[in-house]
């Protein structure tokens, strides 16, 4: 596997970005590999899950491109007073990728994760753009952003979401209430019994249920931290690599 780090013009945030890559090697002339988007969480950045994870040894021989862009603190959305967080992944990132690498250009050849915001934000993508990508996993999720009103204490959080809180643009609950339930991805999330974001992730998992949205949900011990996501985004890596097709 090749490791890079790429610095690109965001058009959607009208500067420079960043975002680490760990691509695989040694492709046959024309094929067409796959790629994971992995989303990093509130305080962290594009560095984040190599410097704290194995992915890239996670990812050593499959025909699967791993893009690790950052993110900001705007919960990979378009904030109402703000820079356009979903247009920079949507537009700026994957099409950098598309543009510049061999892979799928359909979705079959993309997937998402991420944790904590990240699992937020990937999780609103893919059911928010279910024709773009094959497949998500979240990890230990603040899927409450944004459908909580007490968010908008937060001064930071009600420039992203302005007040239409909740049922607004980026309420995952109410995006999931807008999919055609036969056409969603392929959905996986966890959390551990020990994360604050647990009772979050039960309240999503039961709303996907009554929408009759297909999914797996697991809870497994442990806590919000490293320990934990090293250990669950292997098992993110096998889940997209049945759905995805290479």
């Amino acid at each position: 596997m090749a490791f890079c780090t790429m610095n690109f013009w965001g058009q959607s945030l009208l500067r420079q970005c960043s975002m680490n890559l760990v691509i695989p090697e040694g492709l046959k002339r024309g094929q067409k590999i796959a790629v994971l988007y992995q989303l990093h969480g509130l305080s962290d950045d594009h560095t984040i899950w190599s410097r704290r994870t194995s992915i890239e040894r996670y990812v050593s021989g499959l025909p699967l491109m791993v893009v690790m862009p950052d993110g900001g603190r705007g919960f990979y959305c378009d904030a109402v007073e703000g820079p356009a967080g979903e247009k920079h992944i949507m537009n700026d990132v994957i099409g950098f990728v598309e543009r510049c690498f061999p892979v799928r250009r359909d979705k079959w050849g993309r997937a998402v994760g991420g944790l904590s915001m990240g699992g937020y934000g990937a999780m609103k993508l893919a059911l928010k753009f279910p024709d773009v990508f094959a497949s998500v996993v979240s990890h230990s999720s603040a899927f409450d952003f944004a459908h909580n009103v007490k968010r908008l204490d937060s001064p930071e959080f009600r420039r992203v979401t302005g007040d239409e809180v909740p049922g607004g643009k980026d309420d995952v609950y109410a995006i999931a209430e807008k999919l055609e339930a036969k056409k969603a991805p392929a959905i996986r999330f966890d959390c551990g019994t020990s994360d604050g974001l647990l009772q979050g992730s039960r309240d999503f998992h039961r709303h996907l249920a009554r929408l009759k949205i297909r999914h797996e949900y697991r809870e497994f011990p442990g806590e919000h931290n490293w320990d934990y996501w090293d250990v669950r985004v292997q098992e993110a890596i096998k889940f997209h690599m049945k759905r995805l097709k290479v």
